[in-house]
């Protein structure tokens, strides 16, 4: 957990320290998801144990209006189901976006699209099969800033649906940010997340039908 941690805050920090010069914002965040997960099998629900995983993320915006902003993240998903078998779904989601309105009113929305990348791992008796697939997603994302305060609310949501395949990702918080220099401000988060995968012989030769929700609390970094 403390390597993967460590090394997805490298990665995110280094490609925002790259692209700095070319952005007018760049923000950054690592955290921890208390998420618990719960399967539905023949029509009866499952919930396993919770989990803490860490997720990353990185936003990154420019001032030509005709190109869109980008955001990247990262968060992997474990659902243990026996000692010998569990499934992981290690996700990368790169989201081109338009912002709709740019903090007018103290209110901001952003619209895109949300490739996601999903690599699912299923171990059974210490064999692992690996599936990867790329996912074109909607995303929607708006934020309030309450004036002179510091701090701000935010909500996002990726979704997709065809046949009996479903994918949403939903994402509700709370952040601060503490204004002690005029370059790097830090803050902190909190909020609730819920994922939903369900799958039709999408990733394996049988049906995957998981959820994923819980609390999680990170750290930002905005330039």
């Amino acid at each position: 957990m403390i390597k993967k941690l460590l090394l997805s805050l490298l990665v995110v920090t280094g490609f925002a320290t790259v692209v700095f010069a070319d952005f007018s914002r760049v923000e950054i965040g690592i955290g921890s998801w208390n998420q618990e997960p719960s399967r539905k099998l023949l029509g009866a629900t499952t919930t396993y144990t919770k989990e803490n995983d860490v997720y990353v993320w990185a936003y990154l915006k420019h001032p030509t209006p005709v190109v869109p902003n980008i955001r990247i993240e990262h968060a992997s998903v474990l659902a243990t189901l026996t000692p010998t078998s569990s499934y992981e779904f290690s996700q990368i989601d790169v989201i081109p976006y338009y912002n709709i309105l740019d903090n007018t009113a103290w209110i901001t929305i952003d619209l895109g699209l949300d490739f996601k990348s999903i690599s699912a791992t299923s171990t059974n008796t210490n064999i692992e099969t690996t599936d990867d697939i790329i996912l074109p997603m909607a995303y929607l994302r708006t934020r309030f800033e309450l004036p002179l305060s510091g701090l701000g609310a935010e909500a996002d949501i990726k979704y997709v649906e065809y046949s009996d395949n479903k994918l949403y990702d939903a994402r509700v918080k709370l952040d601060y940010t503490f204004d002690i220099t005029p370059i790097i401000k830090p803050g902190i988060e909190v909020g609730y997340r819920i994922q939903k995968i369900k799958t039709d012989e999408l990733f394996y030769s049988t049906k995957l039908d998981y959820e994923f929700s819980g609390i999680y609390a990170g750290l930002i970094l905005r330039f």
